[in-house]
């Protein structure tokens, strides 16, 4: 049995979750969204990159999987396909591609 946190877990805590908000305040990224918000939606597609899965199919089937540990990965909760894709199609890119180069240097 598992007696700490997961690794995905530990490797997600070392992203700075104040100045990704800040990016997420910016362009407001947040606006009229009840549970999957943007920290859910770069918690899912990180993992999506770290695990190298090919779609967001196998993310949403990987991450279903999973159910009944996502709180514990720090993922919220589980998301299907259609709204992950939705999230990515309606949400400022600008979110991710700055919190990106804070990322980067």
């Amino acid at each position: 049995m598992n007696s700490g946190k997961y690794i995905f877990a530990q490797v997600l805590q070392y992203v700075n979750r104040y100045e990704f908000g800040k990016c997420v305040r910016r362009y407001n990224g947040d606006y009229r969204t009840r549970d999957f918000n943007c920290w859910n939606q770069f918690a899912q597609l990180f993992f999506g990159q770290l695990t190298a899965l090919n779609s967001l199919r196998d993310i949403s089937t990987c991450l279903k999987a999973h159910k009944n540990k996502l709180y514990h990965l720090g993922t919220g909760g589980h998301v299907n396909q259609s709204s992950l894709s939705r999230a990515n199609e309606n949400r400022d890119w600008r979110i991710f591609a700055d919190f990106g180069q804070y990322l980067i240097g």
